[in-house]
């Protein structure tokens, strides 16, 4: 496989409808926000996983494709097979060739280990990477209200509450959100000679699919409905780019429409390039 060449940056804008994009575990599971500010929040971590279930979705565990952070699938279980399959015995502390040896395998068979990085040194060493893409924190356009809804259960759960007609619960809810999030794509983490990771121009398809589908295989009711509405990318004509990607990102303008003052589609708001992109900078609106 062809590792990439180009450096990239991309801005990606999705929406949420009457769901929870991404619940706070420390706020009894409320949609994440920012407490000084008001603004909506959505970690990277949420949004890798949704890319690592889209690879899996559409990839199952064909050879270089597996994914490493899964559910259900101890790390350290994949740090034994990398060891069995380049000869080493587990459990012995490996020379650092054969560190660097594992953790190539690994990056020829996990597909998030080669697109996104791991730290693979706990049980049998298998090194660190340091993936080709970064994601920042999504934020949304404007300031959330976390709405609670309380709903009914026409059950119950335990033997000695047979007697109750129901039971209550809560739902945690965003009425309407527009979120932006930004990420970095380096062709140097990909094809460096000693620590690149091999993340290759077929692997950066399925991230693109990934970014514009991955809402369509991950509805729930807890969710609501989520959707990729718009994908920036900026490609730069070479592996050390051309601008600085702070500029890059200032060029996506996300506004309300006149005459609205709470946003409840994203027909309210309006998206706009403002400028033209650097010489030796594509912009490239994917969706």
């Amino acid at each position: 496989m062809t590792t990439i060449s180009n450096r990239y940056e991309f801005v990606l804008l999705y929406d949420v409808e009457n769901g929870n994009p991404n619940g706070d575990p420390d706020a009894g599971n409320m949609p994440r926000i920012d407490p000084e500010t008001g603004y909506g929040i959505v970690t990277d971590v949420s949004i890798k996983r949704k890319i690592r279930n889209y690879a899996e979705l559409i990839k199952g565990d064909a050879k270089g494709y597996r994914i490493y952070v899964k559910e259900g699938t101890p790390l350290n279980q994949n740090h034994v097979e990398a060891y069995v399959a380049i000869g080493l015995k587990t459990g012995d502390k490996a020379k650092p060739e054969k560190v660097n040896e594992a953790r190539a395998w690994m990056c020829a068979n996990f597909f998030d280990v080669r697109t996104f990085g791991a730290v693979m040194s706990t049980g049998d060493n298998c090194g660190q990477v340091r993936g080709p893409i970064q994601i920042n924190f999504s934020r949304s356009i404007d300031p959330i209200v976390q709405q609670e809804v309380t709903i009914t259960r026409q059950t119950v759960t335990k033997i000695d509450e047979a007697d109750k007609e129901r039971t209550m619960g809560r739902k945690h809810i965003v009425p309407y959100a527009l979120y932006k999030v930004e990420g970095y794509i380096s062709a140097k983490l990909a094809n460096d000679p000693t620590k690149g990771t091999g993340f290759s121009e077929d692997d950066l398809k399925i991230f693109w699919d990934a970014l514009v589908n991955m809402f369509e295989h991950d509805h729930s009711a807890a969710r609501g409905k989520m959707a990729s509405r718009k994908l920036f990318v900026f490609k730069h004509d070479d592996e050390l780019g051309k601008a600085p990607s702070h500029k890059l990102f200032d060029m996506i303008k996300v506004e309300k429409k006149e005459g609205v003052v709470i946003p409840r589609k994203f027909g309210d708001y309006t998206v706009k390039v403002e400028g033209k992109a650097p010489e030796g900078v594509e912009l490239i609106e994917k969706l």
